[in-house]
């Protein structure tokens, strides 16, 4: 009898299939009682990343199928895809028959999978193609949640439960929303949700309000409430004991470092911005009136699983599993879940289980492997058997019989069955795994096979001692001197490669899917002409939520993984605590390593404007400035909640808001330049690309592509460009499609060290190029999978050119599409090249002009521009539908389609945004 990563409960003897759900978590190693043993990899090495040489995602080779973010998967088992976006939580039925999967980005909120046919028999969604219609797609992190008879299942959302019947055929009726009342400006934001034995009550966790309440499931009313620490997600019901997971640790205590999650202020580290307390509170139910009780724990406390006596809880930040007395609610021991000794952090235990021989199973989410060890008793060290594969971030681990049952958030990464032309990144998928355990042989004998799939290698990360080796652009071990002193990391906004470079004949590009050619982006051409084209390199993130964590902590924690069927509680985790790695961040590592660093942008979260500073001012504004010199007329404050961030970042350079062009910002950074010049990382966050601003969506491409332009023009022509690195990448690659992969993304590396002129089409992706900045400036990596990454070392040279680049006038002009000209008039570009794919001409025919309309009016409410301007608010598919009915000049219909949409009528259109209201 097996329970699983949220909602574990204490098994019964109910032939082993009572409350089994698809659970998050526990770790990998062992340890007695709080000491810690790490499970070693077998003494197994192998190549590191290099290991993909040309593959692309998508392939299957002899390792496995390649996926987007530096690993191969090939799981153990039978599998199942289900091509209906993200698992974010599962249940299995009382009587073992069917499973139930909450699931977002696919445009459904819920699937049913018959577990004896291995077939999805229903889904439920807002979407037309729903065959049990809700009025909503977002979706907690926990649940769906079976009644104990098997008759109600409760889907927890934003602002409550949706309850159904189950048939008898194991399908859903009779959908009504309980609702859980807003507090303030908390909504509940519901995560597990426990029956009672009878049930007859609910408890809930309100993760959005730090408490749970008890609901009558006959009427839907709350009936009682208790505090709880922050963000409560999993929960168990032990007798009378009630067990909550809180995420974000207990409550802040008076003078303590705090940082914000979800407008509470939670005990953080100011440096890192990460929780630094776990706690799990005993509620008693036979006892209402009593206050609940608290067990410190590890970080990020996420599944509950009891059996026994014995309370387990995966700790995914601290990325270990504390062993809880339930007789004394005390932890006697503490499991570590590391099973690659070269990295201490970033496997993400998140589910847990025990079958009834004694081996407990532990999914990590970030390793793609669950974890088995023999387990006896609560103090007795588990013994470390070894690793199974799993699909793509398994996130839920049960037994239903003999088979142990998994289920994969991101399955076989974004490879959904599509009619388009290509690929986007919300081409979703997830899937379920079933198999038998093997024996203890055949586990260990497979731990070599997740070990090569995942790139772990003895002595990855080297470390210089005192030697006195020669600087080399890339040093082979961390410390040693490097030719390249400033490293300028400059991030933009949602392209995919074919977008971009997919007209230039020397690549793997689909000129059909080329929306921004040469003549709108002839500086990142030319880029790609005098440094080089690389046409194999993935971004990983599906967004912008998940890009940017990517790039500045190499990993998207479990947290942000978690909550991606909502993005109510956060969506940008620049402003909660509960999305940073306890190691900090690329900025932080660098100042570890006596780096100087100078951050213009990324990664912030709040922008002051002043009066006045509309787009088409900013652009007045700064063609003053390069004309004159002159300092901006429109001064304005862009900050971060992280004060490590803060302490390096100029506030005069705006974060992202579509009502400022990126030549202004250019304008900003090279003052600042010229005055302090660079520090050792430099970061930028450069958002035109994104589009949806006041010009066209190629004027806001073209203004990207200037302003990069200058910016390499600037370094290049400065004393600086004899040891500098520009890296220029997109933080994600959501806004369009490509014929190989989604995540296929455009990217720069200049130096003089780069290689000039090739073209390079090995397996890269934003880890590695993070990798690489590390290597080049000695900063530690920050997490098992930067740490497995192999760094660029082919894309340089140890012989220098020091030829500068000169920035490409645009041929685009940059005020195309504005409904009102700027007062110093509109911006006249360059002759086009006439050999090259004609920019779009701003134009609307006649008889789209009435559509155009309705999109002028759906973006007027995206949060494209202004002081509370939001990435990725606007729906991604409805976002990729106006980008390209601009781009071709309303002419063509998007790919795969026959007909122009207007925005309510855009096929997945009603998968969640950011900070959706549901």
């Amino acid at each position: 009898m097996q329970v699983t990563r949220r909602r574990r409960r204490v098994e019964r003897d109910l032939s082993g299939l009572l409350r089994r759900r698809i659970g998050r978590g526990l770790p990998l190693a062992t340890a007695g009682t709080t000491a810690v043993v790490v499970a070693a990899g077998t003494g197994i090495a192998f190549a590191q990343t290099q290991q993909f040489g040309t593959d692309q995602v998508g392939q299957t080779t002899d390792k496995g199928l390649v996926v987007s973010d530096d690993q191969y998967i090939d799981p153990i088992g039978e599998r199942l895809v289900v091509n209906n976006g993200k698992i974010m939580s599962s249940s299995v039925s009382p009587d073992g028959t069917h499973l139930a999967a909450s699931i977002t980005d696919g445009g459904m909120a819920l699937a049913i999978v018959d577990l004896k046919t291995w077939k999805v028999q229903q889904l439920v969604g807002n979407n037309a193609a729903a065959n049990l219609r809700i009025s909503g797609n977002d979706v907690g992190q926990e649940g769906p949640t079976y009644s104990p008879d098997g008759s109600q299942l409760w889907l927890g959302q934003a602002d409550g439960y949706t309850r159904f019947t189950v048939n008898a055929d194991g399908t859903l009726a009779n959908p009504t929303f309980i609702r859980i009342p807003q507090d303030g400006p908390k909504r509940a934001l519901v995560a597990e949700a426990v029956f009672s034995p009878d049930g007859a009550t609910v408890y809930s966790a309100v993760n959005g309000q730090n408490r749970v309440v008890a609901i009558d499931t006959a009427t839907g009313t709350v009936t009682r409430s208790w505090t709880v620490g922050n963000a409560p997600r999993d929960m168990l019901l032990a007798g009378t004991k009630l067990y909550v997971s809180n995420e974000g640790g207990r409550p802040a205590r008076p003078g303590e470092s705090t940082i914000n999650s979800y407008n509470t202020q939670v005990p953080a580290d100011p440096v890192t911005a990460s929780t630094t307390t776990g706690t799990v509170s005993v509620i008693d139910v036979a006892n209402p009136t009593s206050a609940p009780a608290t067990i410190d724990v590890g970080l990020h406390p996420t599944a509950l699983y009891a059996r026994n006596g014995a309370l387990f809880v995966t700790n995914t930040n601290s990325d270990d599993v504390s062993v809880i007395d339930m007789t004394r609610n005390t932890v006697v021991q503490t499991i570590a879940t590391q099973p690659w000794p070269e990295a201490t952090v970033g496997y993400q235990p998140n589910a847990v289980t025990l079958t009834d021989d004694g081996h407990l199973l532990v999914t990590l989410g970030r390793a793609n492997a669950v974890a088995v060890y023999r387990y006896t008793t609560p103090l007795e060290p588990v013994s470390y058997v070894g690793l199974l594969p799993t699909d793509y971030f398994p996130a839920e681990v049960t037994t239903v019989g003999k088979e142990v049952l998994i289920s994969n958030t991101r399955g076989i990464d974004a490879r959904r069955p599509t009619t388009a032309a290509g690929h986007g990144t919300h081409d979703t998928t997830s899937s379920l795994q079933r198999f038998q355990l093997p024996s203890d042989n055949t586990i260990r004998s497979e731990t070599g096979k997740v070990f090569s799939q995942n790139g772990w290698t003895d002595g990855s990360v080297k470390e210089a001692k005192g030697s006195k080796a020669k600087p080399v652009p890339v040093p082979q071990r961390l410390g040693d001197p490097s030719t390249i002193k400033h490293v300028f990391l400059v991030v933009k906004e949602n392209r995919t490669y074919d977008q971009v470079l997919g007209d230039d004949p020397r690549g793997n590009g689909d000129p059909a899917l080329a929306q921004f050619g040469e003549n709108v982006t002839p500086n990142q051409h030319a880029l790609a002409t005098q440094f080089g084209l690389y046409d194999n390199t993935y971004d990983i993130g599906t967004n912008s939520a998940e890009g940017h964590n990517w790039l500045m902590q190499a990993d998207n924690p479990e947290y942000t993984e978690s909550t991606a069927g909502e993005y109510i509680r956060s969506y940008d985790t620049e402003d909660d605590a509960l999305g940073h790695q306890r190691t900090g961040f690329i900025w932080t590592g660098a100042q570890a390593a006596g780096k100087t660093v100078r951050n213009f942008g990324e990664f912030h979260q709040f922008l002051t404007k002043p009066p006045g500073s509309t787009w088409q001012n900013l652009y007045c504004d700064t063609v003053n400035m390069a004309a004159t010199g002159q300092d901006t007329a429109y001064r304005m404050v862009s900050s971060s909640p992280i004060p490590s961030l803060n302490s390096v970042s100029v506030p005069g350079f705006p974060k992202y808001d579509l009502g400022v062009p990126d030549i202004y910002r250019y304008e900003i950074w090279k003052r600042d330049f010229e005055k302090n010049g660079p520090a050792n990382l430099n970061m930028f966050w450069l958002s035109s690309d994104h589009t949806g601003g006041p010009p066209n969506a190629a004027a806001q491409v073209a203004d990207n592509d200037l302003a990069v332009g200058r910016i390499v023009d600037t370094i290049s022509h400065s004393r600086y460009w004899r040891d500098s690195a520009i890296f220029v990448v997109e933080d994600d690659s959501q806004a369009g499609l490509d014929h190989v992969d989604g995540h296929r993304a455009p990217i720069q590396i200049i130096s003089p060290w780069a290689q000039r002129g090739v073209v390079d089409s090995r397996y890269y992706t934003q880890i590695t190029m993070i990798r690489t900045i590390e290597q080049i400036l000695g900063i530690r990596p920050m997490n098992q999978k930067d740490s497995a990454a192999s760094p660029m070392r082919q894309v340089f040279t140890r012989k220098p050119d020091y030829t500068p680049f000169t920035a490409v006038p645009n041929r685009t002009s940059l005020t195309a599409g504005l409904p009102t000209p700027p007062a110093c008039g509109v911006d006249t570009p360059a002759p086009q090249n006439p050999l090259a794919a004609a920019a779009p001409s701003a134009t609307v025919p006649a008889d789209k002009q009435q559509l155009a309309a309705q999109w002028d009016e759906w973006r007027s409410h995206q949060r494209l521009t202004g002081p509370d301007a939001k990435a990725d608010y606007a729906n991604p598919a409805q976002m990729n539908h106006l980008t390209w009915y601009q781009a071709h000049d309303w002419a063509k219909p998007y790919p795969g389609e026959d007909t122009f949409f207007a925005p309510d009528d855009v096929p997945g259109a009603l998968i969640p945004p950011a900070e959706s209201d549901g």
